[in-house]
């Protein structure tokens, strides 16, 4: 669907470049690209902290031989970079506001942050916001460890206690509400210091496990088929492609007398190059990764988020018990533990091969650049050929595919791809949707059109068909970039206050707003700074889709001032939502309304008023206590606290006849609605 998408908008750039205009309207081309965004959508593994946490733990893990080793490549690798990269390569004790990369913060870059080694290191070296990046994902950590681990909400162990039951289900509820805010409030700020951040994993499958085509496959033809050229790339490929990489510039170094200035560039590529390795190594180790590879995008989203929370029970390829694997934001000391293991192995091997000229019978390769390596993992799809490998001499390549296999047999085996066996899958808010909307509401009113006896109440009843796209996945369940247009039916009763000097007992007749039907209309958008901005810069993505796909990102979590980011809580999420949503209904449409208004003068007898009104509502407070999704569908309880106004037109006197026209004024509200919105997802 993506592909599709973006390739539908790029003819569409085409031909507005070409006749400099655009045959799309504004708010068409703003939903495409709003749609592309979703369509993507996000998959990280590992959060910053969690991967080099894993990162630290291996290198603490190293004997003392290679330890030693490896202090000596690091110190090479930082000669002319000695302000940016940090002295230690690998310090546990680093906190917040940190000056300098280490390099155990590598892995944590690569990939998320950039999407070749040879980015990963124009980014550390060069940029001026990786330290913030830093900074926001040392914060992050600080804030994941004061929160209680407990089992998922769903997971909480029921018993003959009722009241100790449902304490635990509020306790589970607040750890969840705890950690989803503290993600929330990281990933705002990493989207600003860098704006790539969320489109930027999403465009490959990359980080993910290729499924098993049946139960059949051992771990060489698995190894195989990720590493075969033109596969879909794979966490497993990718690791495979950069390691090699890495093993080939080690070679050299132990098997060249090299000028110092190249020794150093080349232990820094080397180093900077299995960094970006490991992270995809360290992938392989999070639950999401094993489980949620396949389906279209907002399956593997909501399947990947599903198991990373939940748990999922693995088995290794090298075989023994199973394991229980949490995901992202998720990380138990055993799961660090468990994955910092297969990044030793992969680092015992480089080290020894940039020392010994024979280690592991690697061949030298002298062809081995001095510079990091560019294969991109966002922009390629496929494993890409490489001829000074796959057409190198049998033994060479057995030689390097030796190494790999050492550390593949100690990967997690994937689950099976579509068919009998599949795990269940799950889905995410993102896509298009049609959807129907009930709606309950009642509301304060200020007075009626005409004077009437004081305030007063009034509530309605509302039935509404909704198109729109869900985007609320996108970026973990505390996103709302929800985006509809609904048109229903609405009926209001009458107002519980009554027109001035009303000589008849109350009722419709002389209410101050007596009862009515309307045709209601509503539409609901995220705003990057002022409501409705994404729909007048849509233009802008048919000339730079990476800043309107930013700017969506960005007003899908908060806005650009965050202050209308969802608050998960553990009796359920609250949002401020204040010029999102606008609701228009129209009444009057299929014959004007009536009202009773006083006479002209006193003494004169009541006027009858025809009349039409347009009522405009504004949500400004939403919560939502509830919500259910099944693999296509979604449904949800919202309460929303609202303003409106009342705006009376076409007054007309019908009796008495002759009797001078009424200024009919506009009514102000404030109200509750409780909304029942239910979505299927084609």
């Amino acid at each position: 669907m993506a592909t599709t998408i973006k390739s539908t908008l790029k003819r569409l750039k085409e031909r507005a470049l070409r006749e400099n205009r655009s045959r799309l309207p504004v708010f068409f081309s703003g939903l495409l690209a709003l749609t592309l965004w979703g369509a993507t959508g996000t998959a990280f593994a590992w959060i910053y902290p969690e991967h080099r946490d894993i990162a630290v733990l291996a290198v603490e893990k190293l004997d003392p031989a290679r330890r030693a080793v490896f202090d000596k490549l690091w110190a090479e690798a930082r000669v002319t970079q000695e302000k940016r990269l940090c002295e230690a390569g690998a310090d546990a004790a680093q906190g917040v506001k940190t000056a300098c990369i280490d390099w155990a913060a590598l892995p944590a870059i690569s990939g998320d942050h950039s999407c070749s080694s040879q980015e990963l290191t124009t980014t550390v070296l060069e940029s001026k916001w990786i330290l913030a990046v830093a900074d926001v994902s040392a914060q992050l950590k600080a804030k994941l460890a004061r929160i209680e681990t407990l089992p998922p909400p769903s997971q909480v162990p029921s018993s003959t206690d009722v009241i100790a039951d449902f304490q635990r289900r509020i306790e589970a509820e607040g750890a969840r509400a705890a950690r989803i805010n503290a993600l929330r409030i990281a990933d705002n700020q990493l989207q600003q210091a860098d704006p790539k951040y969320a489109t930027r994993a999403g465009a490959s499958n990359a980080h993910f496990l290729l499924a098993r085509p049946s139960t059949a496959m051992k771990p060489m033809e698995y190894a195989q088929l990720t590493l075969k050229i033109g596969s879909e790339i794979s966490a497993i490929g990718v690791y495979t492609w950069y390691h090699i990489n890495a093993l080939q510039k080690a070679t050299r170094l132990a098997n060249e007398q090299l000028a110092p200035e190249v020794r150093q560039a080349l232990a820094r590529a080397m180093l900077f190059d299995e960094a970006f390795a490991l992270h995809f190594l360290e992938d392989v180790y999070a639950s999401g990764h094993v489980a949620g590879t396949w389906g279209e995008s907002a399956q593997r989203q909501g399947t990947h988020d599903f198991y990373n929370d939940s748990g999922l029970e693995v088995f290794m390829w090298q075989g023994g018990d199973s394991v229980v694997m949490m995901g992202d934001a998720h990380m138990r000391p055993e799961d660090a533990e468990r994955a910092s293991t297969a990044v030793r192995a992969s680092l015992d091997q480089l080290l020894d091969a940039a020392v010994s000229s024979q280690a592991d019978g690697l061949p030298h390769t002298p062809a081995a650049p001095a510079q990091p390596d560019a294969f991109d993992v966002c922009k390629n799809k496929v494993l890409i050929p490489r001829p000074e490998f796959t057409e190198a001499p049998e033994e060479y390549r057995r030689a390097y595919l030796a190494d790999i296999g050492a550390v593949l047999r100690t990967t997690p085996v994937p689950s099976l791809g579509p068919g009998l066996g599949a795990m269940p899958r799950f889905r995410s808010e993102v896509g298009p949707f049609i959807g129907l909307a009930g709606v309950i509401d009642g509301r304060a009113i200020d007075g009626g059109f005409t004077p009437s006896d004081g305030n007063g109440f009034m509530g309605g009843v509302e039935l509404a068909a909704r198109f729109g796209l869900g985007l609320e996945g996108v970026m973990g369940e505390s996103g709302d970039g929800l985006a509809f247009f609904s048109i229903g039916l609405r009926g209001d009763s009458s107002s519980t206050n009554s027109i001035t000097n009303a000589t008849a007992a109350g009722g419709n007749l002389t209410a101050a707003i007596p009862s009515r039907t309307g045709l209601s209309t509503r539409y609901r958008m995220p705003f990057y700074l002022i409501p409705g901005d994404l729909i007048f810069l849509s233009p802008i993505y048919l000339f730079s889709p990476e800043t309107y796909t930013g700017m969506a990102v960005t007003a899908g979590n908060g806005g650009l001032i965050p202050w209308q980011s969802g608050m998960a809580t553990s009796i359920g999420r609250f949002q401020f939502v204040l010029g999102r949503e606008l609701g228009v209904t129209f009444y009057g449409m299929s014959g004007d309304d009536r009202v009773i208004a006083p006479g002209a003068t006193p003494g004169d007898p009541v006027r009858v008023v025809d009349y039409k009104s347009t009522f405009f509502d504004l949500p400004i407070l939403e919560y939502r206590p509830y919500r259910s999704f099944a693999s296509n569908q979604s449904s949800s309880v919202v309460f929303q606290l609202f303003a409106g106004a009342d705006v009376p037109n076409s007054a007309n006197v019908v009796s008495p006849a002759g009797a001078p026209n009424v200024d009919l004024r506009t009514v102000y509200s404030v109200g509750l609605r409780m909304v029942f919105d239910w979505r299927y997802y084609p």
